[in-house]
């Protein structure tokens, strides 16, 4: 069965859509199924084969005109690139979307409508809290409009958490039932191994017995960025590592304990969880971010929103989680700056024992798990009655 996956970059642009799209792909292949992989390109070559020649990826090429400004990835595809999406769709037997609301999956679900192919959604984000009155309205707009349609019309809609299912489901009627599926998790990258953490504090310079607080993302407004530099400059005898980029560079602000990491990826960053005593994410809009479900895995705890650890509610269950409420005000700083300061006082003081958390993630999270999923619904769209 030959299946188009469709996002708007490759893995190497290191965002958690795409990272998924990789990780997912690859765990389908060994159950028979054909992929090609339709993306922007930054350095991935047009055609490139892999996993033993079954996906093969297809390099987009056109504009990103919002991200290095705005911090938002919102690629426009140029007119070759859309006529070979529209051949790409022409000779697939299902579409898989990563996200409708970008431009690429926009395309590719109308040429799959105009070419009876049948299409399957994953949906990453649900609402996005931007501080900007117009950035808010305009996605609404987008959800109440391309949304509704898209999903509302998609042969499957798969969510990657409770909180986005529930925002969805309050506002449009799906086609068949939608499912909650968590992403899988490479649980042999993803690992505790406290020796090594050790030797990454050693490597970086860290301060023996001085607590490391973890930042793993873009740095952009979403992920909380503003409520992180109060706190870096409210703990100052925290030490601060930021592994990420984006328009909100930490290393902007001027302050000692700070350090910033870029370009890493995979078993780079599984280093950088073992190394940490804790991973503070205070983000909204963005259901459950895959660097939780990482960090767990490596033993490491983790505070983030309580809007994020809602989307889990078996993390929640398990008591996998620390969490305070995020609003988006000043208000936010000074229950974060408690929590933390506690934290700094004594790392051993953490509710979430390091292997406790790391049981939790190996228990309940794998791509095989993941995989076997999405292939029955692969299968299933084989049976459908494509555009009807």
């Amino acid at each position: 069965m030959r299946i188009l996956v469709v996002s708007h970059f490759f893995a190497e642009h290191r965002g958690g859509i795409e990272i998924v799209a990789e990780q997912l792909s690859r765990a389908l292949v060994p159950r028979g199924f054909a992929l090609t992989w339709a993306a922007t390109a930054k350095s991935a070559p047009a055609g490139a084969p892999s996993e033993a020649g079954r996906i093969s990826r297809m390099a987009m090429s056109g504009i990103d005109p919002f991200e290095a400004r705005l911090g938002l990835p919102y690629p426009l595809w140029s007119p070759r690139s859309l006529a070979r999406l529209w051949k790409l769709v022409g000779n697939c037997d299902a579409v898989h979307l990563h996200d409708y609301i970008y431009f690429g999956s926009i395309c590719a679900f109308l040429f799959a409508r105009l070419r009876r192919r049948p299409v399957l959604v994953t949906q990453h984000i649900g609402e996005i809290p931007f501080k900007s009155p117009l950035f808010r309205g305009l996605l609404a707009l987008a959800n109440a409009t391309l949304g509704r349609l898209i999903l509302g019309k998609a042969h499957q809609v798969f969510f990657v958490s409770e909180g986005v299912r529930t925002y969805f489901a309050s506002r449009m009627r799906f086609r068949n039932p939608p499912r909650v599926v968590m992403n899988g998790l490479d649980t042999e990258l993803f690992r505790p191994d406290p020796e090594q953490g050790q030797a990454v504090r050693r490597e970086l310079g860290l301060e023996p017995g001085k607590p490391v607080f973890l930042f793993v993302g873009r740095f952009v407004e979403k992920k909380g960025l503003n409520l992180l530099r109060e706190l870096a400059r409210a703990l100052p005898s925290a030490q601060w590592l930021f592994a990420g980029w984006g328009p909100l560079d930490p290393e902007s602000w001027g302050l000692p304990q700070v350090k910033v990491l870029r370009g890493l990826q995979g078993a780079a960053i599984a280093r950088l969880y073992r190394a940490a005593d804790l991973l503070v994410l205070p983000s909204r809009g963005e259901g459950f971010p895959l660097v939780v479900q990482e960090a767990l895995a490596c033993g490491t705890p983790v505070l983030i929103s309580t809007e994020t650890a809602e989307a889990c509610p078996e993390a929640l269950e398990a008591q996998a989680l620390l969490h305070e409420k995020v609003e988006g005000s000043r208000d936010d700083l000074p229950a974060w700056k408690e929590r933390l300061e506690t934290v700094a006082r004594d790392p051993s003081s953490l509710s979430i024992p390091r292997d406790r958390a790391a049981a939790f993630a190996a228990r309940r999270w794998s791509w095989e798990r993941t995989a076997e999923i999405y292939a029955t619904a692969y299968r299933a769209l084989r049976l459908s009655a494509p555009g009807s």
